[in-house]
């Protein structure tokens, strides 16, 4: 049996990409008060399961999928932790 396992994959824009996300937040937290809120940047986080023989095949699938469909690599970067589930 083939073990499981889930890729992390978290897609953010890159630094100096246009955040209209995030700028919306930041000034609704202030309009609610929180005014020691710095900066808000948002972020997307994907849980992935995959069959892998091992954490670095997941790892590889992780990175072809982000690479293929989740990030666009002009504005995004984005980053992957793997843990076995099964």
């Amino acid at each position: 049996m083939t073990p499981t396992f889930r890729a992390g994959i978290r897609v953010a824009l890159k630094k100096g990409v246009t955040d209209p996300e995030g700028k919306s937040t930041h000034k609704a937290l202030e309009l609610l008060g929180f005014r020691d809120v710095r900066g808000v940047a948002a972020e997307r986080l994907y849980a992935v399961e995959l069959a892998a023989r091992s954490e670095e095949d997941a790892r590889r699938q992780g990175d072809e999928i982000a690479r293929r469909l989740l990030a666009n690599p002009v504005i995004h970067e984005y980053t992957i932790t793997v843990e076995k589930v099964r």
